[in-house]
């Protein structure tokens, strides 16, 4: 086993399997980016949340079910 493949995989916990808490966390990141955006109109911050918004639908949507393989080959909950 390699050392790449000892390390915990933090975003493919079993606890994000259900649908509903990653469309809650990203939800919650759209949000936020949206506040500092609009209301503080803080570019700086409003960057760094537009980037872990799109981490965050990288991760939790597009990709999830590949790194879910990767560690016990389940299939997420909806």
């Amino acid at each position: 086993m390699s050392e790449a493949d000892k390390k915990p995989r933090v975003l493919s916990m079993p606890w994000f399997k259900p649908l509903w808490r990653r469309v809650l966390l990203v939800g919650g990141l759209g949000v936020w980016c949206g506040f500092e955006w609009i209301y503080n109109q803080d570019q700086f911050w409003g960057m760094i949340t537009l980037a872990a918004l799109a981490y965050g639908v990288w991760m939790f949507f597009i990709n999830f079910e590949n790194e879910l393989a990767k560690d016990d080959n389940a299939k997420p909950k909806s």
